[in-house]
């Protein structure tokens, strides 16, 4: 069993790095979630997160009590978690690898400054592409493995019981699939292990009245990956799915629910993949990330995660990382 990190820290404490669209809606979900009595807000631009703060403060009185501040990096050294949303934004027409180089250089900045303070709680990374960035965070802040984490395709994958509750016409918390890999244009829809309820999911779509399995699992599967370039085509920025994800993420560490998420962690030689972060469901609770679990794939799912990871190996090679 992992050491239980959040015992040497504040527990009902959070910080959030980087207020920006995403680091605010983040802010605002835990607010509401009644997790934390403290949260504390950090951007390079100090009014920003003042004006977060305040903003949000002012809904305490519907929902629980919490003190929401703008701080410092000295502000976060009690922290149970620090959440950093801290990068360029995904703007139309890119793609979250187009993030790499400026948000690296950004973090750079950031971690060097978290391991100053003697952070001993939990890192969750947001920032994209979130499996570069996790990976790197590794690196930089000298944390144990299982205490950085990466939001990785817990968004996708809520994406996908999205598509599949609406095209069964079934509540989407009944559907059980995951969205693997990278969080980006190479993640993998793991058909094979899908099931609704335990029943196999060609089976549940057959009952439907579904038969067409290759044209429906494509075209869900297409949806799923291009949903946040449609919304970003749309409204600019994608910020409440993520902000749902991460309050997600923080319930299962704060509560230690060991709650199985597609979480973005490292790799250890499972399908002969190491020294890379990528998402695969795993148990995650108050030591962050328990252990991976074992997911079963077909040969073809098993190249496309190979063929991802080394996707992203080229790209940390590439920076130098």
């Amino acid at each position: 069993m992992e050491h239980n990190c959040l015992k040497c820290t504040n527990i009902r404490k959070v910080a959030i790095i980087g207020l920006g669209f995403v680091g605010a809606a983040c802010a605002f979900s835990i607010m509401q979630s009644g997790l934390f009595s403290e949260m504390v807000l950090i951007d390079a631009d100090f009014a920003k997160a003042e004006g977060e703060a305040l903003d949000i403060s002012h809904g305490v009185p519907f929902s629980r009590p919490i003190k929401i501040y703008a701080g410092c990096y000295d502000d976060i050294k009690d922290a149970s978690l620090v959440i950093i949303t801290a990068g360029a934004n995904q703007k139309k027409g890119e793609t979250r690898l187009d993030l790499v180089k400026k948000n690296i250089s950004i973090f750079k900045s950031i971690i060097p400054e978290i391991k100053k303070r003697d952070f001993k709680g939990i890192l969750l990374i947001v920032a994209n592409p979130v499996d570069i960035l996790t990976t790197v965070t590794l690196k930089l802040s000298g944390l144990p493995e299982n205490k950085v984490i990466g939001s990785g395709t817990v968004l996708d994958t809520a994406r996908l019981k999205y598509e599949l509750g609406n095209h069964l016409n079934v509540d989407s918390r009944s559907v059980h699939a995951f969205i693997i890999g990278e969080h980006g244009d190479s993640e993998i829809a793991a058909w094979s292990s899908a099931n609704v309820s335990g029943i196999p999911l060609n089976k549940f779509c057959e009952m439907r009245g579904h038969f067409d399995h290759e044209e429906a699992t494509k075209r869900i599967a297409e949806n799923v990956k291009n949903s946040a370039y449609e919304i970003i085509e749309k409204k600019k920025a994608t910020y409440f799915g993520v902000a749902m994800a991460v309050k997600r993420i923080c319930e299962a560490i704060i509560r230690d629910e060991k709650s199985i998420l597609p979480v973005s962690s490292l790799m250890k030689g499972d399908f002969g993949i190491e020294g890379i972060s990528l998402s695969m469901p795993a148990i995650v609770g108050a030591s962050g990330v328990e252990r991976m679990v074992p997911i079963q794939l077909n040969e073809e799912e098993i190249n496309k995660l190979q063929k991802s990871a080394k996707t992203l190996s080229d790209i940390l090679k590439e920076n130098k990382v």
